[in-house]
């Protein structure tokens, strides 16, 4: 938790620092209040760059073009759509480079450098972030365990017969035995019960005493053992009840519950690879290790193995595919030992406070575990950054915007005629895009315009059109007046 909240509260710094230098100036480590030094007045016209609307010449046509300048409308919207989809798409999907000041304008405002220098810190952040978060997917793949002491209490109580009892329980003799047991330093929020740990417990009872047929005890319920169900509610102990008068020697099986699945390994198999009892991922990487470290692969066909005398003895074969292990080794894997206690179960008056306790080894999630998953899914903080990228995205739009108003006084100031005529040059060409216009309205006003050479010619191409024109109408009514 503590590593959520500092990558989150380190990214919210750097982009609140971001946003307080661009919007007002202050550098790193400038006292509270302190402010930059402007380079001059703030310059520019305004409303949007070149004017607050789009400047006409005296003798431009005006936006409402006759339909004989304009470009066929099918065409125009099949190009606009794609133009707004991108205009959408781009909208959303701002990058890294849209935060970046032009290199004119840092030349302009050396202290930029400042903003410059927490942008790249930002972005060393992130792919810090990314690559941690990267690292806690893949080590949540994994089992994470702690081994942890569970200790097991085993007690009795002896119940003498009461011979003016009214019932009949109190008339006969018994005693009670209780199992349980705790978890040695449980630091987790939540408890865990004794039964979580098992995955079945049998108590055995002396044969001599209870028969052949009545020595295994009756756990919770009608059953003569006690496994985990999926319905199985979990409890801390066990209490079992049983009429005598005499000390009984009994045997408890503990099979403990692992998670993973753990087995047991066929003794030769187990000798070979110094495993006793482990998962059977464990198990087929330690086989792989075997054959890495003896080169028992076969050098020309690499899926094969070639077995030596240990492997053909547990295998009994002289070569097989490493992809056909996992199948042999079904046969080689067995239910792993249970945790065997003999324990006295005493009638003496004098024995009744005594308690056998037992520390049993077993495995935990790593309480990690539940912080980094935690940390996967956390949101805290993913708005408040979102809408600072928002507001550094519109703080250097406006900077660009203010520096292409700089750019048109500054032009405007050296030389007024000539920017004026190339400004409106430029207004020109964008009116036609903007109307569609085919042709150059500016060019067709002038009487030079139809003295050039090619125009003879263009007349005369165009009456020939119109006589063609003409000349199929009158075609086509002489034959609907003889049909």
């Amino acid at each position: 938790m503590a590593t959520e909240e500092s990558a989150g509260g380190a990214r919210k710094a750097t982009k609140s620092k971001l946003f307080e230098f661009l919007v007002h100036g202050v550098r790193p480590g400038m006292p509270s209040g302190a402010r930059m030094p402007h380079q001059g007045a703030p310059m520019g016209p305004p409303g949007p760059p070149y004017g607050g609307s789009t400047a006409v010449r005296p003798g431009l046509p005006s936006p409402g073009m006759e339909p004989s300048r304009k470009r066929p409308a099918a065409s125009q919207q099949v190009q606009q759509q794609p133009a707004v989809q991108n205009r959408a798409r781009n909208a959303k999907r701002r990058k890294m480079a849209d935060k970046i000041l032009p290199q004119r304008i840092r030349e302009l405002v050396p202290e930029s450098q400042a903003y410059m220098d927490l942008l790249a810190f930002e972005r060393k952040l992130d792919q810090t972030i990314m690559r941690k978060r990267v690292d806690i997917q893949e080590a949540l793949k994994r089992p994470m365990k702690q081994k942890r002491k569970l200790r097991l209490y085993i007690s009795n109580t002896f119940n003498p017969a009461k011979p003016d009892a009214d019932d009949s329980d109190g008339s006969i003799a018994s005693w009670e035995l209780r199992v349980e047991g705790k978890l040695l330093d449980d630091v987790g929020k939540q408890k865990r019960k004794f039964s979580s740990f098992f995955k079945s417990l049998v108590i055995e009872l002396d044969k001599d005493l209870y028969g052949p047929d009545n020595h295994l005890v009756e756990l919770m319920g009608s059953h003569a053992k006690w496994h985990r169900t999926p319905t199985t509610q979990e409890t801390d102990g066990f209490q079992v009840k049983r009429p005598g008068d005499v000390s009984v020697r009994c045997t408890l099986l503990l099979m403990l519950d692992y998670q993973p699945p753990q087995f047991k390994l066929d003794p030769r198999l187990a000798r070979l690879l110094g495993i006793h009892t482990q998962t059977r991922s464990c198990i087929i990487q330690a086989l792989w290790q075997y054959v890495k470290t003896n080169k028992l692969q076969d050098s020309h066909d690499k899926e094969y193995i070639n077995c030596d005398k240990y492997f053909q003895q547990i295998f009994d074969c002289p070569r097989l595919k490493f992809s056909e292990i996992p199948q042999r080794l079904t046969n080689l894997l067995l239910p792993p030992d249970p945790i065997v206690i003999n324990h006295v179960i005493s009638v003496d008056p004098n024995d009744q406070k005594k308690t056998a306790c037992y520390d049993i080894d077993v495995e935990v999630e790593d309480p990690l575990k539940a912080q980094m998953s935690s940390f996967l899914l956390s949101t805290a903080n993913q708005q408040e950054i979102a809408s600072l990228d928002n507001k550094i995205h519109e703080t250097i739009e406006s900077i660009n915007q203010l520096k292409i108003q700089r750019d048109f006084m500054l032009s405007f100031s050296r030389d007024p005629k000539g920017y004026i005529q190339d400004w409106l040059k430029s207004q020109s060409r964008d009116l036609k895009l903007m109307t569609d216009v085919v042709g150059n309205p500016e060019e067709e006003r002038r009487a030079e315009f139809y003295q050039e050479p090619w125009t003879q010619e263009a007349v005369s191409r165009y009456f020939y059109s119109k006589i063609q024109q003409r000349r199929q109408e009158l075609e086509q009514a002489l034959a609907m007046r003889n049909t």
